[in-house]
């Protein structure tokens, strides 16, 4: 960690210098978060899949199933990864209290296939999940993460030998018989972090690169819009797919979250090809309204002739195969709607009929 060109003082810093002030000052964000009236949570359950049988039939090229907020299983190549993963009730450091899911995780830890990897970009809690973390520990699955994250594992019963810890352009191999090899590098991202109130900063945070013979991903982790993206690009080319978070975002917080314009924006520095949103639809962590960052995306994606990619919560696909967005989320409110249409339907029939 000291040798990192991002430590000093004891303390990781982006290379802009930037950090997670509020840049707007606290009173419009405290008027938005009394006043603002949005629909944070949805008014229905969401529709959410179960992927095992799917998983069950192997797949030789590129397979993502989303399971909520930055969790993706990615089959690619023969090997499965998956990212950030949160399988808890909440995204919180206590089990009463804080954000909560929207819906049920799609399936559980022990119902996953077997993993050759976990990508782990930072620690924050809707990220480093401790419940999640013990499970798969017991697992044994080897984790790719960022400086100074593994004491974090460690505590949760990782074995060190385990997890592998990458400073920004650092890379990791994996090689499997008869599969070949994917790698795993850490690229720079703007954020920063964190679990307590004296630890902030002294973990390093992530964005990733991950390689196969054949494909090429890249997954933001959090992160704000930075000039590094350029770089990203510049060294490793276009990616099949891009996974960018858009949710959790407002002007207030913009240098350290990208939000639905910088996620465009971040794309386009990226090379293009396929974006994939993600971090958003399952916690409450912003003031926005809970489906906004996908409609403000599809809204700019159209005249930015982005090709954008929005699975639904548990449905395995292959990018190769979509071609349009599925704006799954309109059909919330309006299963809502026809609810709320049945049952004063079936309250006005009562009442004629007593």
């Amino acid at each position: 960690m000291k040798a990192s060109r991002q430590f000093r003082d004891g303390r990781f810093r982006n290379t802009s210098g930037l950090g997670p002030a509020w840049q707007s000052g606290a009173f419009p964000v405290m008027r938005d978060f009394l006043l603002g009236g949005k629909k944070r949570r949805p008014t229905a359950a969401l529709p959410v899949e179960d992927p095992t049988s799917v998983w069950q039939r192997p797949t030789e090229g590129l397979r993502i199933t989303w399971l909520g907020h930055s969790t993706l299983l990615i089959e690619v190549d023969g090997f499965t990864v998956l990212t950030d993963p949160v399988f808890g009730e909440r995204a919180s450091p206590v089990s009463f209290a804080g954000a909560r899911r929207f819906h049920p995780t799609p399936i559980t830890i022990a119902q996953l296939p077997p993993l050759d990897a976990v990508v782990l970009s930072h620690d924050h809690y809707d990220h480093l999940c401790a419940a999640s973390q013990r499970e798969l520990a017991r697992r044994r699955v080897p984790i790719v993460t960022s400086l100074g994250v593994g004491a974090h594992l460690e505590r949760l019963g990782a074995d060190a030998q385990l997890v592998t810890e990458l400073d920004w352009w650092e890379s990791h191999k994996i090689t499997a018989v008869g599969r070949g090899e994917i790698a795993f590098t850490a690229t720079p991202s703007q954020h920063f972090s964190g679990r307590g109130l004296t630890d902030r900063n002294t973990t390093l945070w992530s964005s990733f690169v991950i390689e196969t013979e054949h494909r090429r991903l890249f997954f933001s982790g959090d992160t704000g819009l930075t000039d590094e993206f350029a770089a990203v690009a510049q060294r490793f080319g276009r990616f099949d797919v891009t996974m960018l978070e858009i949710g959790a975002w407002h002007p207030a917080w913009g240098n350290i979250h990208l939000g639905p314009a910088n996620a465009l924006r971040a794309f386009e520095m990226l090379g293009g090809g396929a974006l994939l949103p993600v971090h958003w639809g399952t916690f409450d962590l912003a003031l926005h309204a809970w489906d906004e960052p996908a409609e403000t995306l599809l809204s700019l994606a159209g005249p930015a002739q982005a090709r954008v990619l929005t699975p639904r919560l548990g449905r395995p696909f292959e990018p190769d195969r979509i071609d349009a967005p599925d704006p799954w989320w309109r059909t919330v409110g309006q299963r809502a709607a026809v609810a709320t249409d049945l049952g004063a339907s079936n309250a006005d029939h009562a009442a004629s009929t007593a």
